[in-house]
Formats: structure tokens, sequence, C-alpha cells
């Protein structure tokens, strides 16, 4: 992902610049990135920086007139339109010098650092959410920071080595909580920070925002709540389609897209927009998505999850574990195929990400039971501290744990698999909008996201979604449209990821009549239940029944077996555990085995 690298040390200059590049290299992904490094050795600061050209980030570092204040900036900030330049960082320099608390003010997923000579202090900060990931290390002689782990560990090997609280942690969510990492003494730099450094030292380490800022205002009736949260996405939705470079658009045939392009109602053929489909059959997502497409006047295409992708799952797959250090499952290697494609449509990608998860507290990830006989005893227990560790998070805030995080430990590794290829944006992490949910009456339903398209565009407000709600049909027929797309979504997920033990063995026995034709790819693009089974079962035996594989210290090699020969006869359904086994092994192989 780019963005920004860096040392803080007294260390000779000669070693911490020989470091610095050593940790840029790392983070050099794509031919289409521009990087660079600045120093300056009198205040021990060394940062490098990698960007995507022309993005918002490019052109590092940036500074005022005297240049006494220099800024290094990755990711992008969002300001009021029409108010500043918005083509490229250049402006935050002065914001800073108006004023010192500037950090507050910003809006937007982005980290940087800032330094002013005439104070002597360095700033590292991130945004509030902790979207755009800094990820550190305190050593005694240095304190380094990188926008990847693997840029520290590619100076400091020593800490290739797994905590096995995150490991388990991993095995339960996929996700890491709490701000730490797979890696011992790596940790995350927590969301709206603001670290002081002077001298070549840490100073101070401070915040600049809190989530209880916002939790701590008064409520709105629900008609005055519905209106102010109207007005801030109407207003503030111009300025994610701003900026020099081609601003695309997925659509999907939900609500939360749907919403963006009713309130903004961009020009005719102004935003490419398109759809991520699969090989079976023309999925509800596409069909939606196009009709949404001809309503808005926009060109619309569909980026198509296939016999490609399956060919090249291996490379994907090793790919998206060293990208993300083993933050997301192998599964999720599809979103880096498809940002691929979506890069030369358009190097900008607006998305509606995080819509129902902001607006109805939609959960996205929650603790997995460990399967029966995979895992070894003791590591067993790191799994049931992982759903303690959850049910203390839960408590929190419905808004809080949705914002800042379950995005920042759960979605920001995906994001940064799609922020390897394009800039991504989604209007529901603004500021404005997040802040005014949080003064919602009470707990939403979709009704609220339908009349925003209702008053939008009444024309979007017509069609149904993919679970069949809204549209204009009455109250019974809408009722038994919906039940209908309801059974053919739980149909899929029971025929896929969800298929019992038992019907494994009965669809195994008639695969000559390929049944699963009759039920995937009316909802979900991915089908590994059965792509494991016969397109990637070479892949799967090789890598999980290698014997180093199954000499790993957490796992029952007696275990891995039967999962692995179980789905692949077709008798078994072991997709989940299949993604994490090779997820895990893919970052063993990657990171901790490498010395």
């Amino acid at each position: 992902m780019p963005g920004i690298v860096g040392i803080i040390s007294k260390m000779p200059a000669a070693c911490a610049s020989a470091q610095l590049g050593r940790m840029l290299d790392t983070q050099r992904h794509e031919s289409f990135y521009s990087s660079g490094t600045w120093t300056d050795e009198c205040q021990g600061i060394y940062v490098g920086w990698t960007a995507i050209e022309k993005s918002f980030s490019d052109g590092m570092p940036v500074a005022n007139e005297r240049g006494d204040v220099r800024l290094i900036f990755s990711g992008e900030e969002y300001p009021e339109p029409g108010t500043r330049n918005t083509n490229d960082a250049s402006y935050l320099a002065h914001m800073y010098e108006q004023d010192p608390n500037f950090l507050v003010r910003l809006n937007g997923l982005f980290h940087g650092l800032l330094v002013d000579r005439a104070r002597g202090t360095a700033t590292l900060f991130n945004d509030r959410y902790g979207m755009h990931r800094i990820y550190y290390h305190e050593a005694k002689d240095a304190f380094y920071f990188a926008a990847e782990a693997k840029a520290i560990l590619a100076v400091r090997p020593e800490l290739r080595s797994a905590d096995v609280r995150s490991i388990g942690e991993f095995a339960a969510f996929s996700c890491v909580l709490e701000n730490r990492t797979i890696f011992k003494g790596i940790n995350v730099l927590p969301g709206g920070s603001a670290w002081t450094f002077r001298n070549g030292a840490i100073e101070r380490k401070t915040s600049y925002f809190e989530p209880r800022e916002w939790e701590d205002q008064e409520p709105l009736e629900p008609e005055a709540f519905y209106r102010e949260l109207r007005d801030v996405l109407a207003r503030n939705l111009p300025r994610y389609f701003n900026g020099h470079q081609r601003v695309g658009m997925t659509l999907t045939g939900g609500l939360d897209t749907r919403v963006i392009v009713a309130l903004h109602q961009p020009a005719p053929k102004s935003v490419p927009c398109y759809t991520f489909g699969g090989m079976l059959r023309e999925c509800e997502d596409v069909r939606l998505a196009r009709k949404v497409a001809q309503v808005c006047r926009q060109e619309h295409q569909v980026l198509t999850v296939g016999k490609e992708f399956l060919a090249r799952f291996p490379e994907y797959a090793e790919r998206s574990i060293y990208l993300t250090e083993g933050g997301v499952d192998v599964y999720r290697s599809s979103d880096l195929y498809v940002s691929e494609q979506a890069r030369k449509l358009a190097p900008v990608k607006v998305v509606g990400t995080y819509g129902s998860e902001i607006i109805r507290r939609a959960v996205m990830f929650k603790p997995m039971p460990a399967p029966q006989g995979l895992y070894r005893s003791d590591f067993l227990s790191s799994i049931d501290r992982a759903a303690g560790t959850y049910a203390e998070l839960r408590r929190q805030h419905p808004v809080t744990f949705a914002a800042f995080r379950q995005s920042p430990w759960y979605h920001s590794r995906i994001l940064s698999l799609e922020q390897s290829q394009l800039s991504v944006r989604s209007p529901f992490l603004d500021n404005d909008f997040v802040r005014t949910v949080y003064r919602s009456p009470q707990i939403l339903d979709s009704d609220v996201r339908l009349r925003l398209i209702g008053e939008g565009d009444p024309a979007l407000a017509a069609l149904r979604t993919d679970r069949g709600y809204g549209g204009k049909s009455g109250r019974l027929l809408g009722a038994a449209f919906r039940g209908a797309k309801e059974f053919t979504f739980k149909a899929e997920y029971a025929y896929d990821y969800g298929m019992p033990q038992w019907a494994s063995r009965i669809d195994s026995s008639l695969s000559a009549l390929h049944l699963e034709r009759l039920f995937l790819g009316r909802h979900k693009l991915l089908h590994f239940r059965v792509w494991y089974r016969d397109a990637l079962a070479g892949y799967v035996r090789q890598m999980l029944l290698d014997p180093k594989t199954l000499a790993r210290p957490y796992l029952e090699r007696k275990g891995v077996e039967a999962v692995v020969n179980g789905h692949l006869n077709g008798g078994r359904n072991h997709t989940t555990e299949i993604h994490k086994l090779l997820s895990l092994e893919l970052l063993h192989r990657q990171f901790l085995d490498a010395q």
C-alpha cells in the first residue's frame, strides 16, 4: 500500500539512510508508484514515501514558503468543495501555519509526518479512524514507522516472530484486535494520534481526537435527524468526486451505492461505473447495477472474476498475504484481482463500503468456533481469549465499534489491497456524516436509506434491491418478492459455504449433474467450496499436506489431513478451514520462516 516509511533516531546518518533505503524498497510494489526520501540529520529524521502517480499525495514533501515546515503526507484529504485546491496536498503545510491544531480539521483517510524546524519537532499522525495504517516499533536506538509492517521487518529481522495471541485472533476473526499485529514488537498507531518527537526521540504520545467527543452529543428527534443526515450527505458528496484524476464508482444491487448516486446526481457519462460479476450467470448485483447506471445515464461495465482468476489464484493468494502481512484471508485475493481491472477504467474509486455498518451498525466479523481436532489444545486458549476480548469491545457504543474498531481492524486490511492499485474514497467515513449518525434517536433500519434514495431520485427508488427491498409494488407483492430473493440468497449460501456435511456427500455423488449451476452465482461471485474441491484441488493439496505445513506448532497433523482430504474427496465441507489454513501457511512462508 502506498504510504510513508521512516526512522527517527540519533544513530549515525549513514546507517539510518541505508536502513531507510531498504525499508522503502519493500513498498515499491508497482511501476506506477512514485517514491522519494527526505532527511534532516540534525533532528535525526529519515523519511521516505511511495504514492500512486498523479494522486493527491504525489509530489512529497510539501513545504511553506520559508521552508521550515515540511510535510510528508499519504492518503487523501477532502476539504469543503471550492474552498481549496484539492488536486494535491500542498495547502496542508499552510493550514498548519495558520493553525497548529489543524489535524482536527482534516477530513479523510491519511497519515503523515510534519516537521517544524523552528520548533524542533516532528509529529507523526494519522486519520481519526486509523484506516490509513501506520505500523511502528520502538527500539532502544530508534523509532521505526511504516505503512507496511514488512518495511520494519526488512531492517529489524529479529521481529519476524509471531505473537500467539494475535495468531489466535486471526484464526477467530481473520483480523487482529486492539492495534496489535501478527508480529511481536510491531504495533499499529491508534486512530487520531499525534505523536511528537524532538532531538531524535519520542517526546509525547497524544491524541487529537477521541470517539467520546461524538458519543456525548445530544440525540436529535427522528425528523430532525433525517434532515441533518440528508443535508450532510448532499452537501459533502461532491468532495469525493473532485480532483484532476478520473473518478469511477462501484455499483451493487444494494442501497449504499444507490444513496450516493441518488443524492450526488453526477453529470451524464461523467463517472464510469462497474460491478464485479461471476462466471456462472449474471448475478443480482450486475443486473440491478446496470439498471442503476442507466437511470443515472452513466456508462457501466462488468469486471468478471472467472477462469483467469482461478488459473492465477496461487499468485494472487500469495500477493494478497504479502501485501497485507497476513491481514486478510486468501479468498480476499479477488479484491486485488478486480482492483487491477478497475484501475484501467479510473485510478480513483468511490465505494459504498461502510454505509450499512455506520448507519445500521452492521457487524461484519464475529468469533468463529474453533474446528474440532484442527488446532492443538494449548492454541485453543488463544482463540478463547480472542472471543473474550471481542465481547468486551462489543460493549462500546455501536457506532464507535463500527467506525473506530471494526473499520480499522477488520476493513482496513481489505482496503489496503484495493489501495495498492487505486485511490479509494468512501463518503460514509466522512467526518460530518459519522458525527451526525451518533445523533440518531434510535437504532436505524434500512428505511432511512430508502427515503434518502426516494427524495434524491424517485426513479432509483422504483428499483428493488438484490434482497427485494424497495420498489413500487404493494405490501403483499413486495413481501412475496423479498421472500423469493431471501430464499435464493440462503439457498446459495447453503449450497456453498454453509453446506451441511451430510449434504456434501450427496452433492459429491451427483457431481456429474453439476447441480451447483442451479444455485450458485445468483448473489455471490466466489464459490470456493466448489473451487477448492475441483479447480484448486492441486494447489490446496500441495500447500496443506506439505510436511512443512503439517509441522506448524499449533496444528494437529491428523486434523489438517482430515480437513483437506475430506473436502477434496467431496464428502465434507471445510471451505472456511481451508481459507484459514492457506492464509496462515502463506504468512509463515513469506514472513515468519524467512529470517
